[in-house]
């Protein structure tokens, strides 16, 4: 009896371990054999044959983006030597808006014929493309409007690059007009990147002839009839070397502040861009020969800091 349990206690301790081992063998000559059954050659000419199509279709594309780019350059640089109807302002705003358009499309439909190589199916994606608008219009509400606002800034012709512009807080030369955004340079050279959409209210500098303001404290001591005549010498003198003055100079006499000081006010009407270069011009000969002609023009108090 001791020997047959001993024999049969044997015998179910090695069932299970037998059956795990068959099991074993049975897995691992299924993934041999699958192993085995693949074709490298094909997956290794198909990688490769993929790679060089994407090296050549990346090439080609740099090469339509390039020659693209250049041609547009050339055809704006001959239409500013030939039509002198547009300004040079808005041929450089059409110019890059131009750059920008081709910029987009070349890219479209390169990641177009990249999903193609790799077997993409662009058409079910575009035809399911419905299936996700609602998710991605939610993200591109922003995008949508900035497009939409730049198309209408164009259309309109609010500015051109090259203009002087104030955009909500920042004012500065327009750089670049966008499909999104727009470029302004500040004056002291900051470039702000301006979303199109949150362009609401735009105060153009380069449209019309500007205002210079000449504000000239008084001397309390002279006449302010005498200051009118030293200043109208003045004006004779050198507003014929002044091309930039339209109109003008005109001595408006005194005039209160919002202090209430007193200021003797002298106002010109310039080309765009040059009241700040005539007002200085001005004010520098107003001041030399009101000094000359022994006026004392006391100067503006200035306050270093506030004491308890």
């Amino acid at each position: 009896k001791d020997g047959s349990y001993l024999y049969l206690l044997a015998t179910t301790d090695k069932t299970p371990s037998s059956d795990v081992s068959k099991q074993v063998v049975k897995q691992t000559s299924v993934l041999d054999n699958y192993i085995k059954n693949i074709n490298w050659d094909n997956i290794i000419t198909k990688v490769i044959m993929v790679t060089i199509s994407l090296i050549l279709i990346s090439l080609l594309f740099l090469i339509i983006h390039s020659v693209g780019k250049k041609i547009i350059t050339r055809s704006f640089a001959t239409a500013k030597k030939k039509d002198a109807n547009y300004s040079i302002g808005r041929l450089g705003t059409i110019y890059t808006l131009t750059q920008n358009i081709f910029h987009y499309c070349v890219l479209f439909f390169y990641f177009y014929a990249i999903l193609s190589i790799l077997g993409i199916p662009v058409s079910t994606l575009l035809a399911s493309a419905g299936i996700v608008s609602v998710a991605l219009g939610l993200g591109a509400q922003g995008f949508v409007t900035d497009i939409v606002t730049g198309f209408f800034i164009l259309l309109e012709q609010q500015f051109s690059v090259g203009d002087v512009v104030k955009i909500n807080t920042i004012t500065g030369k327009i750089h670049a007009v966008g499909l999104r955004t727009t470029q302004v340079i500040s004056d002291d050279g900051t470039l702000n990147f301006i979303p199109n959409r949150s362009i609401t209210v735009v105060s153009n500098m380069s449209r019309n002839n500007m205002q210079a303001v000449i504000d000239i404290r008084l001397d309390p001591k002279k006449d302010a009839g005498e200051m009118k005549k030293i200043i109208a010498q003045v004006n004779q003198k050198i507003v014929p070397d002044l091309p930039e003055i339209v109109t003008g100079p005109t001595i408006l006499g005194v005039v209160p502040l919002t202090n209430g000081e007193l200021v003797f006010r002298v106002t010109a009407y310039t080309k765009n861009g040059a009241q700040a270069t005539v007002q200085r011009i001005l004010l520098d000969n107003y001041l030399r020969a009101l000094k000359d002609a022994g006026f004392n023009i006391p100067t503006s108090p200035l306050n270093l800091g506030a004491t308890a």
